[in-house]
């Protein structure tokens, strides 16, 4: 393994003569990440300081975060939660979706950098386990190259679509496909009233839903448990927007989205069969995004998607429009 390892810096041989790259652990993670994030560019959910202290909380297990310098300089963050008894006899670290980059980085030959500078700070042993979600470009020789490091895919390549919030609404509007355009249409011209709440208002309602429509259906997603702790710690600073569909007073279609710098994730929802004649989802989130860019998002992460599974989902956040990414998936 030493060997493969060594061939994978020496593969960075000629970069790391222009390019040196150091992960310094924050001994004030808060401050830290607070200083930085607002200068992140598609701050993924996962790397945020409320998923990662949310999570922490539930499952009694500990995060650092770690300003990445490239060449002496600020370039990005990563946070990781990690777990160690024994004095990290046993270790277990998990880092999803990292990292993320401050404007001007985040090219593959920072990202390779930094990815052996991960391997540095944590290299294979006996009793440790890594986790590794990599938010890089999904091309074969991305994935070589962490092979190469010793990483180990586990899965098969990730994918999402981002919504650029910087354009006007005249133009999401146009970059939307025709058949979610029309839907959209006919959801303003139904007769439902539509709540937008940062307090919570509603959300009971939509995790209930949520939970029984996943229980039938069988596709994957968060557990309530996490959602709910993911709930209370984004809502503490207003990062949590729950917009609901009424008919007749009562709602039938719900979103839960959560805020974290200049982002957002659109992270579940659920919708009745009244919900869905009236294309109740189309409208609730045509009014999140009005909502988004009053809050200065500049950038909406709708969620996974995949070819294999959950297909009218994916055909749903396509319809959109946005950049459809993929990156490499899992590995340990």
């Amino acid at each position: 393994m030493k060997s493969v390892q060594n061939q994978a810096v020496m593969q960075q041989k000629t970069v790391k003569k222009v390019i040196k790259c150091e992960i310094d652990w924050a001994t004030a993670p808060e401050h830290c990440f607070t200083t930085y994030a607002a200068q992140v560019k598609r701050l993924n959910l996962l790397q945020s300081l409320d998923y990662v202290q949310a999570i922490c909380m539930l499952r009694r297990q500990q995060y650092r975060v770690g300003l990445i310098k490239v060449n002496g300089m600020p370039a990005g963050l990563v946070t990781i939660i990690e777990v160690g008894v024994m004095k990290n006899a046993l270790h277990a670290v998990m880092i999803d979706r990292g990292p993320v980059w401050l404007s001007g980085y985040g090219h593959q030959e920072h990202f390779k950098a930094f990815a052996v500078a991960l391997r540095e700070a944590f290299p294979k042993r006996i009793g440790r386990r890594m986790r590794f979600i990599p938010e890089c470009g999904g091309d074969p020789q991305m994935v070589k190259f962490l092979t190469a490091l010793g990483f180990v895919s586990k899965s098969v390549p990730y994918k999402t679509i981002w919504l650029d919030m910087r354009l006007s609404l005249e133009d999401l509007r146009a970059g939307q496909k025709g058949r979610w355009r029309n839907a959209l249409s006919k959801g303003e011209k139904s007769d439902l009233e539509i709540v937008l709440s940062d307090e919570g208002k509603h959300f009971s309602w939509a995790m209930l839903g949520y939970e029984k429509d996943k229980k039938e259906k069988g596709y994957p997603g968060a557990d309530m448990k996490t959602i709910v702790a993911m709930a209370k710690q984004f809502s503490r600073g207003k990062n949590m927007i729950v917009a609901t569909a009424l008919f007749d007073a009562k709602p039938i279609a719900s979103i839960v989205i959560f805020i974290h710098g200049r982002s957002a994730t659109y992270q579940i929802g659920y919708t009745t069969k009244t919900g869905r004649e009236k294309c109740a989802h189309h409208l609730l989130l045509w009014e999140a995004v009005k909502r988004l860019k009053e809050r200065k998002i500049d950038d909406f992460d709708l969620g996974g998607i995949n070819d294999e599974d959950a297909k009218g989902v994916r055909d749903f956040k396509r319809g959109l429009g946005g950049e459809e990414i993929e990156t490499p998936g899992l590995f340990t």
